[in-house]
């Protein structure tokens, strides 16, 4: 099918558009969530030391996701709305300055990472053991981008022009390949947090195989050296929808950074605990974060075709589906959380600090619900801004001051940084809601 038929069929009707789009995003999330529980619960068999570890390494992994992420939602925000206003040969030409750029960080972030990688570590509270195992793990990691980046972006566009499938499609293998590489190489190889990383990049690599295939013989979009006509005013405009977006996920990054040393005050054991409830979150997020993703390229095709009248409707539906899933999610969560906790580890004393701190984390969940919804929105209407103001908010203006004041200057225990986060979270969702009805009511103006 044609993409300029599906955009007319995404504007008749915009409720099945949603869960068009929608499902495959969500099926993709549930593979990932399925991949993030099997690899955790791989590692955590390894002891206590190599969940921290992980822990530790996380946020500099989500630094890496942040860059793609800014690259690609800063394409398929262009892609979307030249697709939208029936103009295929701008939308080829955003593509393929988008993947050039992925290319060019890759290499980049790949030499930044011979370097850096033990300093930061060493700056994020890892020590010892730990922090030998985080550094093993993230060099593979670096190593990997080369191949990540690339696939990353191509993924994206194949959402960005209305074909999710073709995008879940891609990323279920990719992911399933790493968890039947997983056990093997962490148990088989005996080569433990690094068999982790190297599962990582060879389906990645292989993920990248396919991709560049489907591009070639399934997407819309057709992308060759001669549909190149290099823009300043494309790079520029993909780094002004883009770059506030790799912001905002670096900030959660950092945010995650604040929490681990906050956490590591009580001990590595709290830093582990943390990070199996971090886990346990993107259950949560599933269904928000698909909704929000599809609403990305709704609202940039909306947008690009001028259906303003559109976009309002379908935006308060989304939101309201996000927000009680969410609910949901948390009342199961909060009533048994360490029946939840037990796919991770055995361990008791994980089991009974992951179990007291999941019960308030999940009172973040709905607000979580509300800020990916307005701030994908915004970046599908071509504002990147909000997302990133929204969680400086959050995070520097309420959750890591209020997270340091209860622990080290009241006093407080390990449960007072989920209030922290809650209260932060209460911010951020204030921020985004209130920004995307400005914006909502000026395009109706």
């Amino acid at each position: 099918m044609e993409q300029e038929n599906r955009v007319d069929e995404f504007i008749a009707n915009p409720k099945r558009a949603l869960f068009v789009l929608a499902g495959p995003i969500l099926v993709s999330m549930a593979v990932q969530t399925a991949y993030s529980i099997a690899d955790t619960a791989f590692v955590g068999r390894l002891g206590s030391e190599a969940i921290a570890a992980m822990s530790f390494a996380s946020p500099l992994f989500f630094m890496l996701i942040a860059v793609n992420s800014g690259i690609s939602t800063g394409m398929s925000s262009m892609v979307a709305r030249y697709l939208g206003a029936k103009d295929k040969e701008k939308a080829e030409n955003a593509a393929l300055h988008a993947i050039a750029i992925s290319i060019f960080t890759a290499l980049i972030v790949f030499i930044l990472g011979l370097f850096i990688l033990r300093p930061i570590m060493e700056l994020f509270g890892a020590t010892g053991n730990v922090l030998d195992l985080s550094v093993q793990f993230l060099q593979i990691i670096f190593a990997g981008t080369l191949f990540m980046f690339p696939s990353f972006t191509i993924n994206a566009l194949f959402s960005s022009e209305g074909n999710t499938m073709l995008s879940m499609k891609i990323q279920t293998f990719s992911l399933a390949l790493n968890i039947i590489l997983d056990p093997i190489l962490i148990y088989g190889f005996q080569l433990g947090v690094r068999g982790a990383a190297l599962a990582t990049l060879i389906a990645t690599f292989f993920a990248l195989g396919v991709s560049i295939y489907y591009l070639k013989k399934k997407s819309y979009i057709k992308l060759a050296l001669r549909y190149l006509k290099f823009s300043w005013n494309v790079i520029r405009e993909n780094f002004t929808i883009g770059v506030p977006v790799a912001f905002m996920v670096m900030l959660i990054s950092v945010y995650v950074v604040f929490l681990n040393k906050f956490m590591a005050h009580f001990g590595n054991d709290f830093v582990a605990a943390f990070g199996l409830v971090s886990r346990l979150e993107s259950v949560a997020i599933l269904l928000p974060f698909g909704f929000s993703s599809a609403l990305l390229t709704l609202a940039g095709m909306f947008y690009g075709a001028k259906r303003f009248d559109l976009l309002k409707g379908i935006i308060w539906y989304a939101l309201k589906i996000s927000v009680a899933f969410s609910i949901l999610i948390g009342g199961i969560f909060f009533i048994q959380p360490e029946l939840f906790l037990r796919i991770f580890t055995a361990d008791q004393n994980l089991l009974f600090l992951g179990g007291k701190y999941l019960r308030l984390d999940v009172f973040t969940f709905p607000l979580m619900a509300i800020v990916f919804t307005a701030t994908q929105v915004l970046q599908g209407l071509g504002t990147g801004a909000p997302g990133f103001v929204a969680n400086l908010v959050r995070i520097f203006g309420v959750a890591v001051p209020a997270a340091y004041v209860f622990v080290f200057i009241f006093g407080f225990g390990y449960l007072s940084i989920a209030w922290a986060m809650i209260l932060g979270g209460v911010a951020a969702s204030l921020v985004s809601i209130v920004w995307l009805k400005l914006k909502l009511d000026r395009l109706e103006q």
